[in-house]
């Protein structure tokens, strides 16, 4: 019976059209809470208090985005510098090869054929000693330059390039199945 009395005294001390409070009104603890000792402290929901933790959380966020940029261009730069270094090492042995053509143009097609043959390999040889002089950062500025002043060129080298680099992955595989 005093069951019934407990829960009839709770179902009508809260009117049917209470509203809860405002979220930003200040909590007082109820009567009994007070004498009791029991302190309260308030979240701080303000900028300063869980939205700091957000802002905390968007600035680790921003911190790792910017270090994996950091780590991506530092491998990329190295790749970079490693291709630099293979694509000097091709134009020299690409110029020692046309010199040493050279002395047989001589032979089979007469010494003015020869001297075509070892002026392209004088300016391979200056081409790949101007790659090799200048950091990797100076030849994509000189990149982009050119593509500016003249796309057609560009393009152009882009598939010159293209056909030259995939004849020589053609007969490095060809020389590696025989």
């Amino acid at each position: 019976m005093a069951d019934e009395q407990d829960r009839d005294t709770l179902q009508h001390s809260t009117p049917a059209d209470a509203t809860p409070p405002p979220a930003d009104a200040a909590f007082t603890p109820a009567e009994p809470l007070k004498d009791a000792g029991v302190e309260f402290t308030p979240e701080d929901t303000s900028a300063s208090g869980s939205g700091s933790t957000l802002a905390d959380a968007k600035q680790s966020a921003r911190d790792y985005v910017a270090k994996g940029r950091e780590q991506a261009a530092d491998k990329a730069r190295g790749f970079a510098e490693d291709g630099k270094a293979k694509a000097t090492d091709a134009l020299t042995q690409l110029s020692q090869m046309l010199t040493d053509a050279a002395g047989q143009v001589d032979e089979k097609l007469g010494a003015q054929y020869g001297q075509y043959a070892r002026t392209a390999a004088d300016r391979v040889q200056g081409f790949s000693s101007a790659i090799d002089q200048k950091s990797v950062e100076d030849l994509l500025d000189d990149a982009r330059e050119l593509v500016r002043k003249s796309p057609e060129v560009a393009v152009g080298l882009a598939a010159g390039v293209g056909f030259v680099l995939a004849r020589l992955i053609g007969s490095a595989v060809d020389q590696r199945d025989a």
